[in-house]
């Protein structure tokens, strides 16, 4: 039996929004700001502090907090979508379902609080780029070639991710054979 393959990438990567370089300035700063210390730390005193300018001064270039959370997931989610785009496109020796699972748990445990931002319910999912929720996910449907398990493998990769961040697995629980299981349990399926 063959190798599986991933299917070849639909949705087009958006184009990303144009921003001037000290709002792309703010948005590194936030970012920084949350990946550092989480999303409470990010407030705009903060932000505005670790710029050296006045809080104040933030608004000039933004409308307020809720802007600018929006373009820390826009930002996420591209370096996400990118990071698993890639995987299936150069997956190695493993199957699309292998790469892919590497790829997102290795970007959710390198950006813990950036990947809890993302997947976060309270931010307004209409101020983002259109089309870039769906080119993001994409890499899950090319993975497996069905919507709906798609949305499953989705389900247990955010799950198991969640999960494995803020600990909440038993003690001791070897989480590589966690995720190895999982791919194992979604290779089947989908061979059957």
């Amino acid at each position: 039996m063959s190798k599986p393959v991933a299917l070849d990438r639909v949705a087009p990567r958006p184009t990303p929004r144009a921003l001037t370089p000290r709002t792309a300035e703010i948005v590194a700063a936030a970012r920084d700001l949350l990946e550092a210390e989480g999303r409470a730390a990010m407030t705009m005193r903060r932000i505005a502090e670790r710029l050296e300018i006045r809080a104040p001064s933030l608004y000039k270039h933004l409308p307020g907090k809720g802007s600018l959370e929006s373009l820390v997931v826009e930002a996420g989610l591209f370096a996400s979508g990118d990071a698993l785009h890639r995987a299936l496109d150069r997956p190695g020796r493993r199957t699309p379902i292998a790469a892919l699972l590497a790829a997102y748990r290795k970007h959710g445990r390198d950006h813990p609080n950036l990947y809890r931002l993302i997947t976060a319910a309270d931010f307004p999912r209409s101020d983002l780029v259109d089309g870039l929720e769906n080119w993001a996910g994409e890499p899950f449907f090319r993975a497996v070639g069905e919507p709906y398990a798609a949305q499953a493998l989705w389900s247990f990769a955010h799950g198991t991710m969640i999960l494995e961040l803020d600990e909440r697995f038993l003690a001791g629980s070897q989480l590589d054979r966690t995720w190895s299981a999982g791919v194992r349990a979604f290779s089947a399926i989908m061979e059957s």
